[in-house]
């Protein structure tokens, strides 16, 4: 290993640890380091297409994926090995360096992370022996006591990188000082050893407030407190491993140009290529759950889903069917985007059992979708990863601002869609470079395959007229804020060996 490695690890899920790990690549790329990020294993169905094993693409947890932006390094699998993608609340999808295992999805929970910890482990290693600095994301807690022996994803990858931990909490939350006490005193003595410095996120206030809790932390625990973090809510980093914010965002209803409802299923996917929306002046974003929320939208929008089918169901049962088909009978803009382009579509076919568990031999086993788009899709068991450069044909109404926009994204779905044939009024609106069809248009209603249409600043320009932040802007932001409340010295000399 020549690598130093830092490492971020959290008292809790949402404590802040993408955050600091992105802001920490982009700090270290600053100092003109070669870095890399890392996360053993990810739970998140927020995931990106990026370059696979042996020529092929694969995909990883967007959090990696963006991390990876800001070291200024090219995202790849070895960079989130292991990614559990869940379908239902007990099953999760497992992807092994950017490629779907179906033989370890029924494995049970410790016996699976033994297999999986060899994957974890020889990535881990050929990006330290690559790269000067790799920064490393915990998940949860280090601190979980009955899943401590199975844990490969903190303390395991910790030692196995001798890295630099810090330990990052959410002041907002309360009980910040017994988080941290309490997680540094759970571990090990040669785990604890690991720990250079506690960090307070979140803060709202005057932080000499905060004294003497510090200070008397460090007293019992022999780690200072290196950081504290003030709250920032506007920093533009999309939202962290699946977390969306339930808050609308944006200016009241009264004084938005644009109110926007995404429908907030529970299998919800790649919500993270909303962030433009959420920072986009004069636009409200909500998230709709009940038919109420979409009351007063100019557009709905139907997001990815890990399990479309599943996701439909609830939409039904919430009532949220009719709510949308009453806004698009009304002329109210709807856009669909890779399962919410599915669910638009009269049927939904999945003889292969994808999202069902149970393949149909006799008959195909269907769904009815909405019927707002005169498309039938028909799940396969491979899954379809693309990196994509496409192109809008003429489109109308709501939409069309965008003819001639060329965009890029990408694509990961096992569906594939097409119309059920000719129809009168259903416009073929997107193609990527080989000509294949990506999106569709029938009235207000438009459906895309393609990931990332509000990442594009051509779109952003051509549907709000705005010049939306680069990542290189967030990033260098959040580099930039880290360097300002830190305490001097500390980033660098988490590159050094710990001092007797």
């Amino acid at each position: 290993m020549s690598a130093k490695a830092v490492m971020v690890l959290g008292t809790t899920s949402g404590a802040g640890k993408s955050w600091l790990t992105t802001a920490l690549c982009r700090w270290y790329a600053h100092q003109g380091l070669k870095v890399a990020p890392f996360k053993a294993q990810n739970m998140s169905n927020n995931a990106r297409v990026v370059p696979g094993l042996n020529g092929r693409l694969g995909e990883i947890g967007s959090a990696q994926y963006f991390q990876a932006l800001a070291a200024r390094t090219r995202p790849e699998v070895r960079m989130n090995p292991v990614l559990l993608k869940p379908e239902r609340d007990t099953a999760s999808q497992v992807v092994v360096l950017g490629e779907v295992r179906p033989d370890l999805h029924q494995v049970p929970w410790r016996q699976r992370s033994e297999q999986l910890w060899p994957f974890a482990r020889d990535a881990l290693l050929a990006l330290m022996a690559e790269n000067d600095v790799v920064v490393i994301e915990g998940a949860g807690s280090p601190a979980e006591i009955n899943l401590h022996h199975s844990d490969y994803v903190n303390m395991r990858t910790a030692l196995a990188a001798q890295a630099a931990c810090l330990l990052i909490t959410d002041i907002d939350r309360g009980g910040a000082f017994a988080h941290l006490f309490g997680t540094h005193q759970l571990l090990p003595e040669h785990e604890r050893a690991l720990i250079r410095g506690y960090v307070l996120n979140r803060f709202r206030g005057d932080a000499a407030l905060l004294a003497p809790g510090p200070e008397q932390l460090q007293a019992l625990t022999g780690v200072p407190t290196v950081a504290v973090l003030p709250m920032w809510r506007g920093h533009g980093l999309p939202e962290e491993d699946g977390v969306f914010d339930d808050s609308a965002t944006g200016p009241g209803t009264s004084q938005a140009l644009k109110r926007i409802a995404i429908v907030a299923y529970p299998r919800i996917s790649n919500l993270d290529e909303f962030q433009p929306l959420r920072s986009a002046p004069g636009v409200r974003l909500v998230w709709a759950r009940h038919p109420a929320d979409l009351e007063g939208a100019d557009w709905v929008i139907l997001p990815g889903s890990k399990h479309t089918t599943s996701d439909l169901a609830w939409l039904r049962s919430q009532g949220l069917d009719a709510a949308i088909q009453r806004h698009a009978a009304a002329g109210g803009a709807v856009l669909g985007v890779c399962g919410g382009l599915q669910m638009l579509g009269q049927t939904l076919i999945d003889a292969e059992g994808v999202e069902s568990d149970s393949a149909s031999v006799d008959a195909l086993t269907s769904t009815p979708g909405l019927n707002l788009l005169p498309l039938v899709t028909t799940f396969e068991r491979d899954k379809l990863l693309l990196e994509t450069q496409a192109a809008f044909g003429p489109t109308t109404g709501a939409w069309s601002s965008l003819s001639g926009t060329h965009v890029q994204g990408y694509e990961i779905h096992h569906g594939r869609t097409a119309a059920r044939s000719a129809q009168a009024g259903l416009l073929e609106i997107l193609h990527n470079d080989q000509g294949d069809s990506l999106g569709w248009q029938q009235g207000n209603v438009m459906g895309l395959y393609l990931h990332g249409l509000f990442e594009s600043p051509t779109a952003m320009r051509a549907l709000f007229g705005i010049e939306a932040p680069s990542l290189d802007a967030v990033f260098d932001g959040l580099a930039d804020f880290i360097d300002q409340h830190f305490s001097p010295g500390t980033l660098l000399n988490l590159l050094n060996a710990p001092t007797a």
